[in-house]
Order: C-alpha cells, then sequence, then structure tokens
C-alpha cells in the first residue's frame, strides 16, 4: 500500500507540475502580447510588414535582402522592438510573393513557385480575384497556425530534433524527392528525368569534402555552385512572359468584362474556397512547420512538398491541378507562410538557423545579448512569445493589406501586353542579379528561361526539377555523412535507424502511387486495360526524343567526367547519373517501342451481351498549359525569336553601358517599336519605372553593379557616386 501511495503521490506531483508549468507558459504569452502591444512596438511591427510586402512583390528579393537591410537599424532598439519589426518583414514576404505568381506567373520568392500552376491559369481565366482571396486567407491561417504550433512546440520538439542525425535527414530530402512522381502528372519518367537534372545542376562549384571542382567550365561564378533565385525566375518567369509575348493579348485573354468576373464577390469566393478546404489548410500549414523547423529545408521546397500532398490525396485533383485549381493556391500558400513559425525553432531552441532569413535573425538574437539555447525557452519567454506574437500579428496586418488592394491588383490582368512584358522583364532582370551580383546571373536566367520554355513546349514538367535543385545540396551533404560514418547501415536496419527504414519505405509507396491509384480506380469502376503493344513506332521519332537523347548524352558524360573524382566529389553525381540514365533510357525506349494498353469498361447491351469500350484517358500534366490557338508555328516561332531577342539586348546593352542604364533603352524599344505603344504611354511607364528602380536599387540597397564595356574605357565614370552605374 505505501508503494501505492508513493506512486499516486508521485503522479500527483507530476501532474501539478505540468499543470504549473502551463500556467507559466500562458502567464509569459499574456506578458508577451502587453510588451508587443505598445504604439512604439506596434509601429516598428507595421513597418517591418510594409517593407515586407513591397520586397515580396519585386522579384528576386525576398525577405533576405530586406533583413539584411533592417539588421543595421536594430543596434539602439530594445530587443523586442528589433525582433518584433524583423519578424513582421520576415512573415508576410510570402504573402505578397503571390501578386507577382498570380499575375504574370513569376514567383515574386522561391516561395511562391508552386502558386504559380494554379494561381496564374486562374487569373487567365479571369479569376484573379478569386485566387487572391483564396490565397491571402490561406496565408493568414496558415501563418495563424504555424505561430500556434511553434508556441506550443517549443519545449516539447527540443529533445526531438536532438535525436533527429544524417540519416534522418537524408531520408527526409529522398521522401520530398519521391513527390516528384506526382508533380510529373502523366509522365513519371520525364519527372523523375527532371529532379535528376535538378540534382545534378545543385553539384555544381567547389565540393566541399574534397575541394574537387565540378561543373565550373572555368568560371569563378560557378565555384559556390548557382544561386536558386535565376533559376526558379527563369524556369518560371521567362517562359511565361515568352507565351504572352506569342500570343500578343493581355493576361485576361478571355475578353469577358472586368466587373463581371474580378470584383470583391471573387475575393469573397476564394474566402469561402478555404472555409470549404480548412482541413487541406491546416494539413499543409502543418507540413510547411514541420519542414520549416528542419535546418536547410527553407522556403524553396515547402511549398513543393506541399503542394506535391494536395495533388496526391484531394479528390480529382489529378485532373484540375495545373489548370487553375484553388486548392493548388491554398495549399502553397498556407505551407509558405507557416513555415516561418517552424523555422524559428531551431532558431529558437539550438541556435541553428532553419533558413537563411533566421540566420539574420540570429544575428539580431546577438546584438542584443540574447544566447539561443535553454534559456530561451525558459528565462527568456517573453521575447521568445513576443516573436510568436509579432508572426502572428503581422500575418493578420499582411494579409489585411492585400485584401483591401486585392481589386486594384486583378485589374493588371487587363494591361497590354505590349507593357506588361517589358517591365515584368525589366524587374525580373535586376531581381534576379540579386541571386549573387554577377554577371553569371544574367547568363543562368536567359539559360534557364530558354530551357524552360524547350521543356514547357514539349511539355517536360518543370516542377520536379526545381524540387531537385533546391533539394540537391541537401541530399549531398546528408547522403555523404550517413555514408562516411554508417556505412550502408542506415539504409535497412530499422532497429537503429527505424525513422530512415520508414520514410524510405514511404518514398517507395510515394513513386508508386500513381500507377497504384490507377489501378485502384480501374477496380473499382469495373475497368481494366488492353494488352500492351511492344514494336516499332516511327511517330516516337519527334523532338521530344531529340532533346531526351541530348539530355540522356549529357548524362552519360557526366558519368564519365565524375568516375575519376574522389569518393567523396563523385558519390552523389555518380548516383544521380546512373538514375538518370535509367529512366531517360526507359522513356526513350517507351516512346520508340512501347504502347500502354488503352483503358476499357464492359457494360451488357440489352441482349445481355457484353459490350468492351474504349475510355479516352486525360493526359495529367501539373504544368501552366497555354494554347496559341490558330497560330501557325511559323508565327510562333518568329514571335519567341523576337521576344528572346529582346532579352539577348537587354543583356548585350547591360554589358556595354551597364544593367539600370539599359533597362532604360530595354522599356522604350520594347513598348514603342514592338508593342506599338505611343511615345506619350512609352515614357508615361518607362520614366517611372526606371527611377523607382534606380533609388530602390542603387541609393537603398547600393548594388554593387558589374563592370562594363563603358566603364572599363571611362573609369572616372565608375568613381562618380551618383551616376555609378557603369
Amino acid at each position: 500500500m505505501a508503494a501505492f501511495a508513493v506512486f499516486f503521490s508521485q503522479q500527483a506531483f507530476a501532474q501539478a507540475a505540468g499543470a504549473a508549468e502551463n500556467v507559466s507558459l500562458l502567464h509569459e504569452a499574456g506578458q508577451a502580447l502587453k510588451i508587443l502591444f505598445t504604439w512604439e512596438r506596434m509601429g516598428f511591427l507595421s513597418i517591418g510588414v510594409i517593407l515586407g510586402l513591397i520586397l515580396g512583390v519585386i522579384p528576386g528579393l525576398g525577405g533576405l535582402v530586406g533583413l539584411s537591410l533592417l539588421l543595421p537599424f536594430t543596434f539602439d532598439m530594445d530587443a523586442y522592438t528589433a525582433l518584433a519589426m524583423m519578424m513582421g518583414l520576415s512573415a508576410v514576404t510570402v504573402t505578397s510573393d503571390t501578386i507577382p505568381a498570380v499575375m504574370f506567373g513569376v514567383p515574386g520568392t522561391v516561395g511562391s513557385a508552386a502558386t504559380i500552376l494554379d494561381g496564374y491559369p486562374m487569373a487567365r481565366k479571369g479569376e484573379a480575384g478569386r485566387a487572391y482571396g483564396a490565397a491571402f486567407t490561406a496565408s493568414v491561417i496558415g501563418g495563424l497556425w504555424g505561430a500556434l504550433l511553434l508556441g506550443v512546440s517549443i519545449p516539447i520538439l527540443r529533445p526531438l530534433i536532438l535525436h533527429i542525425g544524417s540519416p534522418e535527414l537524408l531520408s527526409f530530402c529522398v521522401f520530398g524527392l519521391s513527390l516528384a512522381s506526382v508533380l510529373s502528372g502523366g509522365s513519371l519518367l520525364k519527372g523523375l528525368g527532371g529532379a535528376c537534372i535538378g540534382l545534378i545542376i545543385a553539384t555544381a562549384g567547389d565540393d566541399p569534402q574534397t575541394g574537387t571542382l565540378r561543373w565550373t567550365f572555368d568560371s569563378l561564378y560557378l565555384w559556390d555552385g548557382l544561386p536558386v533565385v535565376p533559376l526558379a525566375l527563369g524556369l518560371f518567369a521567362i517562359p511565361e512572359l515568352a507565351d504572352l509575348a506569342i500570343q500578343q493579348k493581355s493576361i485576361n485573354a478571355s475578353g469577358e468584362d472586368f466587373e463581371r468576373q474580378d470584383t470583391r464577390r471573387g475575393q469573397l469566393q476564394g474566402i469561402k474556397d478555404c472555409w470549404d478546404n480548412w482541413f487541406l489548410i491546416l494539413r499543409c500549414a502543418t507540413i510547411g512547420a514541420g519542414l520549416g523547423a528542419v535546418p536547410g529545408i527553407g522556403a524553396s521546397v515547402v511549398d513543393w512538398i506541399a503542394y506535391g500532398h494536395a495533388a496526391r490525396t484531394e479528390k480529382d485533383a489529378a485532373l484540375t491541378f495545373g489548370k487553375g485549381d484553388v486548392r493548388g493556391v491554398i495549399a502553397s500558400e498556407s505551407s509558405n507562410n507557416a513555415k516561418e513559425g517552424g523555422a524559428l525553432v531551431p532558431t529558437i531552441a539550438f541556435g541553428v538557423p532553419g533558413s537563411a532569413s533566421m540566420a539574420l535573425i540570429l544575428g539580431a538574437f546577438l546584438i542584443h545579448g540574447l544566447v539561443p539555447g535553454p534559456d530561451m525557452i525558459t528565462k527568456k519567454l517573453d521575447v521568445t512569445y513576443t516573436m510568436v506574437w509579432s508572426v502572428a500579428v503581422a500575418n493578420i496586418m499582411g494579409a489585411g493589406v492585400c485584401f483591401t488592394f486585392a481589386n486594384q491588383l486583378a485589374k493588371l490582368a487587363l494591361l497590354r501586353v505590349g507593357i506588361l512584358c517589358p517591365t515584368v522583364i525589366a524587374v525580373v532582370f535586376v531581381g534576379a542579379f540579386q541571386g549573387s551580383r554577377q554577371w553569371g546571373d544574367i547568363y543562368a536566367l536567359l539559360g534557364f528561361g530558354f530551357l524552360g520554355f524547350v521543356m514547357k513546349r514539349l511539355r517536360w514538367p518543370r516542377p520536379p526539377l526545381v524540387l531537385g535543385f533546391v533539394l540537391g545540396g541537401l541530399v549531398e551533404r546528408y547522403m555523404f555523412i550517413s555514408v562516411e560514418r554508417y556505412g550502408a547501415q542506415w539504409i535497412y536496419d530499422i532497429t537503429v535507424f527505424p525513422v530512415v527504414v520508414i520514410t524510405f519505405l514511404l518514398s517507395i509507396y510515394g513513386v508508386a502511387s500513381p500507377a497504384i491509384r490507377d489501378y485502384r480506380e480501374r477496380k473499382k469502376a469495373g475497368e481494366t486495360r488492353g494488352a500492351s503493344v511492344f514494336g516499332f513506332k516511327r511517330a516516337g521519332l519527334d523532338s521530344d526524343l531529340a532533346f531526351t537523347a541530348v539530355i540522356f548524352t549529357l548524362f552519360s558524360i557526366s558519368l564519365y567526367i565524375s568516375s575519376g573524382w574522389e569518393f567523396g566529389a563523385k558519390l552523389v553525381p555518380q548516383v544521380v547519373g546512373y538514375a538518370a540514365v535509367l529512366f531517360l533510357g526507359l522513356y526513350a525506349f517507351s516512346k520508340l517501342f512501347y504502347s500502354k494498353g488503352k483503358r476499357q469498361s464492359h457494360t451488357k447491351d440489352d441482349s445481355g451481351a457484353v459490350v468492351t469500350q474504349d475510355i479516352t484517358e486525360t493526359d495529367v500534366h501539373f504544368d501552366i498549359v497555354v494554347d496559341f490557338g490558330d497560330l501557325s508555328v511559323e508565327t510562333i516561332t518568329r514571335r519567341a525569336a523576337y521576344y528572346f531577342g529582346w532579352c539577348l539586348f537587354f543583356f548585350g546593352a547591360a554589358a556595354v553601358i551597364g544593367l539600370l542604364p539599359s533597362m532604360f533603352f530595354f522599356l522604350v524599344g520594347y513598348m514603342r517599336f514592338w508593342g506599338k505603344e505611343s511615345w506619350k504611354m512609352t515614357l508615361y511607364i518607362a520614366v517611372p519605372l526606371w527611377a523607382f528602380c534606380y533609388f530602390l536599387f542603387h541609393k537603398i540597397l547600393i548594388i554593387p553593379w558589374p563592370q562594363t564595356v563603358v566603364g572599363d574605357m571611362f573609369p572616372v565614370l565608375r568613381t562618380m557616386n551618383d551616376i555609378n552605374l557603369f
């Protein structure tokens, strides 16, 4: 009896201690709310929100640039005010980056790339208001959910995160890559090949393990690897603007009256869509917060994984995603806003930044004498919860501002293409230069822009390539450590690495899930598939096969070159190379020699005889598809050549006279001579836009512009502060 008494007394003590701790947490949360809600701190939080919204709209900038600007101004602030302003900026850049993603198909930041797949088609159908309503509502709910998870999980997650090692992190990355099978739509082998392209590109640069220079082509620019900004802008922005230039129509080309299709009613419909899909928002926000808590994952991949999850789990997603399904917008936007709350967990608990933006937040910690670690979740809970409240309040304020101006923003869909294209291209060029502030960023932008244009024409899914690229560096780092430390044990030993084995099994299931889903649907409907046919298909000898052959050859060359490297340098390039050769070889074989059996239904006629009918299957394609209507191939080719010619003119002029001066001539030349705009309209648009970019990039951000031909010829120009554009 005494033993039972001791046991129950211990249990009662533990429950009382837990209750006391909960009361303490609630008290600290309440105190933090009082600390934040002062005129001074709310004012600085509002400044951070406004700056974050502006930077999110401009392609290529994002929160990292904004936080870099704000950090020096926080020295004379107290910790609460400084962190409130910085968290306000960081929390809302992924809210306003929806605006260019929906309107132009241009990701404002890499965190909105997945939003393009459905948001941009909605704008083209005259549903920009609905897309905005859904995106901003999902953003604020996702941000609040992420802040809530952050607030309740800090004391809980600390011991869990400490037990996650390199094998577990690698398995998480592999699981993320398995979503390429879903993002590939009906072209599984193409999608897996695209993911391999992204992975191999991510290995470019100075190998951190051995110091081997890989795929640098004697260029200093590639020593540190390719930045994600010019790659994402190139793959998505340049091809979408090319389509507009080829069509020579506004984004909303349906010809319907604006007032009938994009009023406040559209935003209300978007809010209703979020209400109808509340469980999807919470699931994707949880994914965003969870992945955000894993150091190194970052915003570049969270939205793709959430989008892939929605495409895999939502009803009829295979038929509607990528064609203007509001659920795709909701999935992407709810996850990337929740990510900020998750990224704070390792930053606060261990001093390990969960993303690049969090590294600057960590810098603010050090400026104000805050030490990340146990003290932040014990003695400094008031500071921690001030950050949590700042994230929550900033999301509400940011969404409110965006809702206020959403109706005006939706009218951008009616702008003439002669004005819209050069304006966005000009900002994209300068924004892409933010990648590493070298000429290589512009080379990368144009190179990946042309690659994205070709992939889009040949219906190669681009999302898997981006997914492979953003996960490539993490895969290589964690794979090398895992192999060096554990050999092959981490792959199969479920007793020591249960998380790894289970995650790998889930990844295998994920890759096979499209085929499994197809089988289940056919079985449920009582349908069958006819026998596959093997034989040479002359129709397979097309441009798609030629592109496949080029990529196959490049991977074969990469295998030959990397075979002579040291083990650490060649591990991932060899694994990825052999996988790519396998996938691309199978795809080429299927194009030339394999025809999948047709889906068939079986019904009975009046006499009771079984009638078999072939069913036409819809080609699933999770990417933006544009119909050029009755335009001839010759017209499409000519207009595409003009478009890329103007892009090359911008680049060439920038090399001669500088990026900002060439922007003005590009804007005037494009709008006046190809867009056929009047001189009055041309100057009315070009002069204010150029002046804005001049003061933002040259005076405020103080961009170190690259050297040019004119600058080399006349060095005096480079010493004059006011015109140091050369």
